[in-house]
């Protein structure tokens, strides 16, 4: 692939990308020449044994961890290279997380804990509370929104994080294990809210998960095994009717 080329259609691109690590003298290869684009629009589930490296494939795209070498473009942004406080901006704006633990801030009540995103990137009061009402409401949590994570079960907390990862619109929404604390009642739930953001906000959405069933719900299903991307299938791509922000 030409690393020069553009092409707004597409939301994420890696380009060779490497993550090596060094565990004392031995060098541990996470990501080892990943090639991918995933266009805008698309749902796409990422499976794998434990080590395989789909994680740190997520935590690259989210920014959250810089790759070794390669070239990584997010939203047609070459990311790789550029200084923290850039990255931090870029997951503030463009990408929302959810991740398998949670992470709600337990002194802070379920509102609270959506309209946080939206204090860092500094959206008036008034503003940030109304969103996160709406967030709220649209997840079916409209009468827990004064409840601690603690009064709440497994799935409204996932759901309240859903809300939380939605506050400042981003383009795309990355998912670590997303099912994992929850009953499988509750997984097709959250699985089912993730779809309906992908096909009716038309919002870019990558899930890692080991389970199988969780991971099939996705058109688009590669596989990893030692850092590689082995295989790569795809069904009919899931668009919104609207249009993601940025096009």
């Amino acid at each position: 692939m030409d690393v020069g080329a553009q092409d707004t259609r597409i939301a994420i691109r890696m380009d060779d990308i490497t993550k090596v690590y060094e565990v004392g003298e031995t060098e541990i290869r996470a990501l080892d020449g990943v090639d991918l684009e995933i266009m805008r629009g698309q749902f796409v589930s990422i499976m794998g044994p434990s080590g395989s490296g789909k994680s740190t494939l997520l935590n690259v795209i989210g920014c959250i961890d810089t790759p070794t070498s390669g070239s990584l473009r997010i939203m047609d942004q070459e990311v790789s290279r550029l200084k923290d406080k850039d990255l931090t901006a870029i997951r503030l704006s463009t990408i929302g997380f959810i991740f398998q633990q949670f992470y709600l801030i337990p002194t802070l009540n379920a509102i609270e804990n959506v309209e946080l995103p939206m204090k860092e990137a500094r959206i008036p009061r008034d503003d940030r509370h109304r969103r996160a009402t709406q967030l709220l409401a649209m997840v079916g949590l409209s009468n827990r929104m004064s409840h601690l994570p603690n009064q709440l079960s497994g799935g409204e907390q996932q759901r309240v994080a859903i809300a939380r990862a939605l506050a400042n619109e981003p383009d795309i929404l990355l998912a670590d294990e997303p099912t994992g604390e929850v009953d499988s009642q509750t997984s097709d739930s959250i699985l089912s809210i993730l779809e309906d953001l992908n096909r009716d906000r038309g919002l870019t959405m990558v899930v890692v998960s080991h389970d199988p069933n969780v991971a099939n719900r996705a058109p688009r299903r590669l596989s990893m095994v030692d850092g590689k991307i082995v295989s790569d299938r795809s069904g009919p791509m899931i668009t919104g009717g609207n249009v993601p922000r940025g096009t």
